[in-house]
């Protein structure tokens, strides 16, 4: 993320930021990941790959959607300067039933893939 702020989109060039305030989120913009509060559902990572062509850099995804090798890491990066940290409050069933027709699967997979964000059970 400091690279991208840096060098990348450069939006951020002259950023000098002590590790404490690395730490306390001091930086312009935010890098949600799947699986983190914000977006929970780590089945997103098999979308992005695709889009990125990852398995051309060798990087894919288990059964689970853990990354190979695992050193790999992703992303969602937003610059914006009044975008901020989020999470997903716990999901109840009416939402995992619209979530399932949505992406085309079972809503037991759903429960699955999101069981620790589940209000019900």
């Amino acid at each position: 993320h400091a690279r991208v702020r840096k060098e990348f989109w450069g939006y951020a060039r002259d950023e000098k930021l002590s590790m404490n305030d690395m730490f306390l989120e001091k930086y312009q913009g935010i890098r949600p990941a799947h699986g983190y509060p914000a977006c929970p559902d780590h089945s997103e990572k098999e979308t992005l790959f695709k889009l990125l062509n990852a398995s051309e850099q060798g990087i894919t995804l288990t059964e689970s959607f853990s990354m190979v090798p695992a050193a790999s890491v992703s992303g969602l990066i937003f610059a914006h300067p009044q975008s901020k940290y989020f999470y997903v409050s716990k999901i109840a069933k009416d939402q995992v039933e619209n979530y399932a027709k949505r992406k085309g699967v079972s809503k037991e997979i759903i429960e699955k893939w999101l069981a620790t964000e589940l209000n019900y059970m």
